[in-house]
């Protein structure tokens, strides 16, 4: 994945929040067995720790984490995002935005943003105080999606990911997913509490997915408003293959196999490994939201 380099980043999309300290109250998700539970949970890219109903004590973010609001100052262009790992989360973040807005105004609709939150150890948001355990999620009711970096390291060494540049992307898109059906109504369809391989709880991540890959689609073709041309120069067939490795490895199966030893569909909440690689393939392939209707 190439960005341009003269390309301006918008850095106002995302607050850097890594190294700042969360004061008092008590985080959603905790340690022990219960923490191990919530990282499988959270790991597959959930829509919101308060769906997880697990509290503990405080935990505080590493002193030592980057200063705040650090991306403010080191992403500037394209050429920071072909450099630095947070910088091309904030690309991203551009892109994925980018085209929403502008499918959303070719489909007579107007699209409203999300912020991005990257954060360190543990973070407060509107649907509750989560750590990091709970992996990349996002939370409808004050419309962000948050992640904390440290993730990405933990989908290649646990989950046995290929990584690459682009399975982070694919991540930062399927949370944009999310912020889409919160924005189209249907993200609601997931919180009737049913689990299993057909609930809607499913239905709702695949097409997350789905999306994902209808960015994936365009993101070589929707103009950047500082350019006129696209922020992502170049997607290869190595990336497309990061991206559907890191959906795989995350696929209810791959988890229920790899933490308890046997796969149980009966409480599924995200879809098995294949399903999800379908999902985002048929998004890439069309480059159409219409073709993402889970719910058929």
């Amino acid at each position: 994945m190439q960005f341009d380099d003269d390309a301006n980043l918008d850095t106002s999309e995302v607050d850097d929040v890594r190294g700042s300290r969360i004061p008092g109250g008590r985080a959603t998700i905790g340690g022990g067995i219960v923490g191990l539970i919530a990282l499988v949970v959270g790991l597959l890219f959930g829509v919101g720790p308060e769906q997880l109903g697990l509290s503990s004590g405080d935990q505080q973010p590493d002193p030592a984490a980057s200063s705040v609001n650090q991306v403010q100052q080191a992403c500037r262009t394209g050429r920071d995002a072909n450099a630095r790992e947070d910088c091309r989360l904030v690309a991203v973040v551009n892109s994925t935005q980018d085209f929403w807005k502008q499918e959303f105004a070719r489909r007579g609709g107007q699209y409203s943003p999300a912020q991005t939150v990257f954060f360190t150890g543990r973070v407060g948001t509107a649907c509750g105080t989560a750590t990091s355990a709970v992996g990349p999620f996002y939370c409808p009711a004050d419309r962000k999606v948050y992640l904390d970096l440290g993730f990405f390291n933990e989908l290649r060494t646990k989950f046995g990911a290929t990584g690459g540049p682009f399975a982070q992307a694919y991540v930062v898109a399927h949370e944009y997913g999310h912020h889409i059906q919160n924005l189209t109504g249907t993200l609601q369809r997931a919180q009737d509490g049913q689990q299993g391989a057909n609930s809607n709880a499913v239905k709702v991540e695949l097409q997350a997915d789905c999306y994902a890959g209808v960015w994936a689609h365009n993101a070589t073709r929707t103009p950047d408003e500082s350019t006129g041309r696209p922020l992502i120069t170049n997607l290869t067939e190595q990336d497309i293959r990061d991206g559907l490795d890191a959906a795989a490895a995350v696929g209810d199966d791959r988890i229920q196999e790899k933490f308890q030893g046997r796969v149980s569909p009966e409480s599924w909440t995200h879809g098995s490994a294949e399903q999800r690689q379908q999902w985002f393939y048929q998004g890439y392939r069309t480059g159409d939201m219409a073709q993402c209707n889970t719910f058929r």
